[in-house]
């Protein structure tokens, strides 16, 4: 019988979670009541059942209403113990969910006002990786995002941090928030920077807005990799460019349906892209607001998309050959994947 193998034995990579939408729910509660943060009623009411918010982010008042939320659990993280806290149990969720590579996606600047600044609040950060890598055995590196929000002579005192402890353990850089603000040419410097650096390019693009924002991050930004792209569906010119250059589509199907963007799982274009040869690796975003982890991504493609065990075994080869892992990492996990899929179904 097809498609009882368990997703969550898959090996696979991890390239699209940030930050703080990788915290636990429990986590938020707790540290909202240790520190007397009041949580939106919104917030809370999604945490204590485990469903998660209503969220429609496709016009600009829904989009703020979901960074209220995030901003709110965003403030529950006050001292590098938290930091080391939501590190390792992000790192231990992706375990539990087959993951044997990691890229979690971070903002230091958000960080910084309650951790002394912000070299300091990224080293807190990079130190957390670091020992929690070692600790769980899950390869875990960070990846530096700019907030297209801001000024883009912000994004660039972010890129040449992000240069600055490549060896630290720092592989790209990106650029996050609503892709309907601000122009990705407006960035290039931040990214020129970054990539003359060594760290790949991976701006978000071709979520909120269409295969414009798409072709603006390869243009633009010289992207080697795209955050969701998901709406370059929508043009097959574009379906081949990415297909031909090898620019991996970080996809997010639980973020996508959360956000409005499509309205079902269903109509989320996984078999599109997929089958236009587009290199792909889905992502769980935010699965604080969002309610799925990574696993969970895999079982979409498999009952709405009626993804074969040999198709979801793809994905994960796509996904570990996106990532910023050594060659080494790299080989292990797709020598798992082939042994996952000869094994035979329980």
């Amino acid at each position: 019988m097809e498609h009882v193998r368990d997703v969550s034995e898959l090996p696979k990579a991890h390239l699209h979670l940030h930050f703080t939408g990788s915290m636990r729910p429990g986590t938020v509660l707790e540290l909202a009541d240790k520190y007397g943060v009041h949580l939106p009623e919104a917030l809370t009411d999604a945490l204590t059942s485990g469903e998660p918010p209503r969220l429609r982010a496709t016009d600009e008042r829904g989009w703020f209403r979901f960074q209220r939320l995030y901003d709110a659990a965003r403030s529950c993280l006050r001292e590098p113990e938290d930091i080391r806290r939501l590190v390792r149990e992000a790192a231990e969720e992706d375990v539990r969910d087959g993951s044997g590579w990691l890229e979690i996606q971070v903002d230091p600047t958000s960080y910084a006002p309650r951790l002394g600044g912000l070299i300091p609040a990224l080293e807190i950060i990079l130190d957390a990786v670091e020992t929690t890598s070692r600790e769980t055995g899950l390869g875990m590196r960070v990846l530096v995002a700019a907030n297209r929000m801001k000024h883009p002579l912000d994004a660039r005192t972010l890129a040449r941090l992000a240069v600055r402890y490549a060896d630290r353990g720092v592989v790209g850089f990106g650029l996050s928030n609503d892709e309907r603000r601000g122009m990705a040419r407006d960035f290039d410097r931040a990214f020129h920077i970054a990539r003359e650096g060594g760290l790949l390019a991976a701006p978000h693009g071709g979520e909120l807005t269409g295969p414009a924002s798409v072709r603006d991050c390869l243009d633009d930004l010289h992207a080697t990799r795209i955050g969701h792209g998901v709406r370059a569906a929508e043009d097959p010119r574009l379906l081949k460019r990415l297909a031909d250059r090898g620019i991996t589509c970080e996809v997010c199907p639980a973020s996508n349906v959360a956000l409005g963007v499509y309205e079902k799982p269903e109509d989320v274009p996984l078999r599109t892209l997929f089958e236009a040869g587009v290199p792909l690796a889905l992502g769980a975003d935010d699965p604080l607001l969002f309610g799925s982890r990574l696993a969970a991504q895999y079982d979409i493609a498999r009952r709405h998309h009626a993804f074969t065990d040999a198709e979801l075994a793809e994905l994960a080869r796509q996904s570990v050959r996106g990532s910023a892992a050594p060659e080494a990492t790299k080989a292990k996990l797709l020598a798992g994947i082939d042994g996952w899929l000869a094994a035979p179904p329980s």
